[in-house]
This record gives C-alpha cells, structure tokens and sequence, in this order.
C-alpha cells in the first residue's frame, strides 16, 4: 500500500507544482474535471462480467493482477506468488485485515458500470486492460470484501464509502477520464453536488492507451 500511496503523492505534488504534463496527460481542478466529463445515457445491453477478462498475470512474474494489489498495498512486505497474509488497511471502513481471504480488490469504477458507461463498444484487449489498470492506483484498492460487494455495480449517484467520500470523488472522476468513460445524467448531476462540497484538489490523468 505504501508505495501505492507515494506514486498517488508524487501525481499530486507534480499536479501541485504545474510540472509540464507528460504527452496525452491532464492536470485539471477537480470541478472542472467534472465538468469535462462527457454524458451520455447508459447502454447496458450485452454485458457480461466474462467479456472483461481479470487477474491476468501480464508480465509473467507467476503473481497475477490480484496479487500484484495485495502486495502493492500490503503495510508488511510481502513476496510470492500467491498471497495468503500480509497487512491491509481497507479506506472504505477503515478497516484492517491480515488474510487475503478478507479482502477483495475493487474494480473504483465497476466493470458493468465501464460497460454501461462506453466500454461495450471497445474490444477484448481494451477491456482486460481496464480490468487489470495497475499503471494508475486509482483504479484497483484492496478494500474489506464484504463492503466492495455491497457496493456491488452502483456508481458513485449509488453508493459512496463511509470514509473518504471526497477522495473516492476524486478517483471516480480521474478513472472516467482516463479510460474515456461517460456518465449519466443523475450521476453527472450528483457529482457536480458532492465535487462542490470537497476540496477543489488537482486532479492528473493520463489516458490509458490502446
């Protein structure tokens, strides 16, 4: 988790600083990135959670996308290629866990809610590639299993966490954006509400390729 946490650090403090953005990035207030999401009604036709093939092992190291967020967001070191304990803070609850089996990874924007919001129109490689983002830690959290399935496929008009609601704002927006990801109108609607209650923090994005 920690160095999860110092590359969110770094895109901020870079944000902060007005560092020349890489090609394709963005750096934008958080109301004005709201703002600069495209909206559109949703088109949940045809999904199915298999079209988005997950915890892959991309690069062949024997630990797969699962994994990879385990150990990334452990508070213990962590090695191996499968995952059983370590040490997880969970930012929905504020909980901590130290059995794999008590956590589940959290798709921040559902894989139904990206095909409802765009991704039912992209091929298989784009889709596996959303499902397994570990080039933005805003797009996978190691959360307490029992809260990511109450969350289940809602969007962020649906259901927010207990803890860290302006935070999950920022990282809702920042993923939309990256993968290119409309949104509805009562979702637009509600996170032009909540964007006007938080901190009006930079917000960085690179579009994901391909």
């Amino acid at each position: 988790m920690l160095r999860r946490l110092l590359l969110l650090v770094v895109v901020t403090s870079l944000a902060a600083l007005a560092v020349p953005a890489a090609a394709g990035a963005e750096t934008l207030r958080l109301r004005a990135a709201v703002r600069s999401l495209a909206q559109a009604d949703e088109t949940p036709d045809g999904y199915d959670r298999d079209l988005f093939r997950h915890w892959i092992d991309a690069d062949g190291d024997c630990q797969d996308t699962r994994e990879e967020v385990l150990i990334a967001e452990s508070r213990v070191p962590l090695d191996g290629c499968t995952v059983t304990e370590g040490e997880w803070f969970s930012p929905y609850d504020h909980a901590t866990w130290t059995a794999s089996s008590d956590v589940d990874i959290d798709h921040l924007v559902p894989l139904k809610e990206a095909w409802d919001s765009g991704a039912g129109a992209w091929g298989d490689h784009r889709r596996e590639r959303y499902a397994n983002d570990l080039r933005d830690p805003r797009s996978l959290v190691a959360v307490t299993d029992n809260v990511n399935q109450s969350k289940g496929d809602r969007d962020v008009a649906q259901w927010r966490p207990t803890y860290g609601g302006c935070a999950y704002v920022r990282h809702w927006t920042a993923v939309k954006l990256r993968w290119g990801l409309a949104v509805d109108g009562t979702e637009k609607a509600e996170l032009v509400r909540l964007a006007g209650t938080c901190p009006n923090k930079f917000i960085h994005v690179r579009p994901a390729a391909g």
